[in-house]
């Protein structure tokens, strides 16, 4: 038996599928798509074990603790129908209303220009694009046409956080068409609390140099909270040598303050712009020392 889609979710031993509740309730026949849920403590080799299991001709990637909207499949049919060159698509991952408001304010952070840069399209809802590369596009919400999987070879075992990321690009060689679908919404829970806020960003920083090995491509713009990281370590230094070496430094703050006056009075929270120029910093911080750490881990070229 085939299906027209194959929702696969990768899921730890230790945790329960809360996005079944939302997909139980979708709006679609459902003798045309099936639900794929598979448990280990690698998420990638989990999503390359539902590839394997899977009958459908779409294959829909989400999160275990994500929620849907019940057309969410309706609208993926309607965009393939009217974008058939299109082998990869995927959508926005936008913040939980009830999250609780340390989560809530980190959203704040992963969709502002100033926190997340070019990245922070993955995380709000923006206008159609048809050719995009990873910046736009997450494994928590991603739609790929099982025929072209020959071509990529599915997700990299040996990378946990930033799989995604090294797949697309590895999808971009292949020549295959990417898209980004703002209908094609999921909301994705954020961290609750500031320590494990801190630890994610850490990852994605750490993973960083071990993807980018793979991929044989350093894109400039992730490098960056590494270099600031490294001259914020050596700040008092620098100064000792010319205090015209805090004028980056002043220009960060005065960065932050303009941003996060912009970003709270935007998602309309007073509180937000007293804690985003502090959220912002530990963002950037923790990325940027992730990364170093990553370049002396020994294990990041295996």
């Amino acid at each position: 038996m085939s299906y027209k889609f194959s929702l696969i979710i990768p899921i730890a031993p230790w945790r329960n599928p809360e996005i079944l509740k939302s997909i139980y309730k979708l709006d679609y026949l459902r003798e045309n798509f099936e639900i794929i849920v598979e448990k280990g403590k690698n998420p990638s080799e989990n999503r390359n074990n539902g590839i394997k299991r899977s009958k459908g001709d779409i294959l829909i990637f989400l999160d275990d603790d994500a929620t849907i909207d019940k057309d969410y499949l309706n609208k993926i049919e309607s965009f393939f129908k009217e974008h058939k060159e299109i082998d990869i698509v995927g959508g926005p991952q936008l913040t939980p209303k009830e999250d609780n408001f340390f989560a809530r304010i980190s959203g704040i952070v992963l969709t502002s220009n100033f926190g997340a840069f070019k990245v922070n399209r993955r995380y709000k809802q923006g206008k159609i694009v048809l050719d995009v590369d990873e910046t736009f596009l997450t494994s928590a919400n991603l739609c790929i046409k099982k025929e072209v999987f020959n071509k990529i070879n599915g997700f990299n075992a040996s990378l946990y956080p930033g799989e995604d990321p090294e797949l697309l690009s590895r999808a971009k060689r292949a020549e295959l068409k990417l898209a980004y679908s703002p209908e094609m919404i999921v909301y994705h829970k954020r961290r609750p609390n500031f320590s494990s806020f801190c630890k994610q960003i850490f990852r994605y920083g750490f993973v960083r140099p071990k993807k980018n090995k793979i991929s044989k491509e350093t894109p400039l713009v992730f490098t960056i909270p590494m270099f600031f990281a490294i001259y914020f370590m050596f700040i008092p230094l620098l100064t000792l040598i010319n205090t015209l070496f805090f004028i980056p430094f002043f220009t960060y703050v005065f960065l932050a303050f303009i941003f996060s006056l912009y970003d709270s009075i935007t998602n309309k929270t007073l509180i937000g712009f007293f804690i985003l120029p502090f959220l912002y910093l530990f963002t950037h911080l923790s990325y940027g020392i992730g990364m170093l750490a990553g370049y002396f881990d020994k294990d990041k070229g295996q």
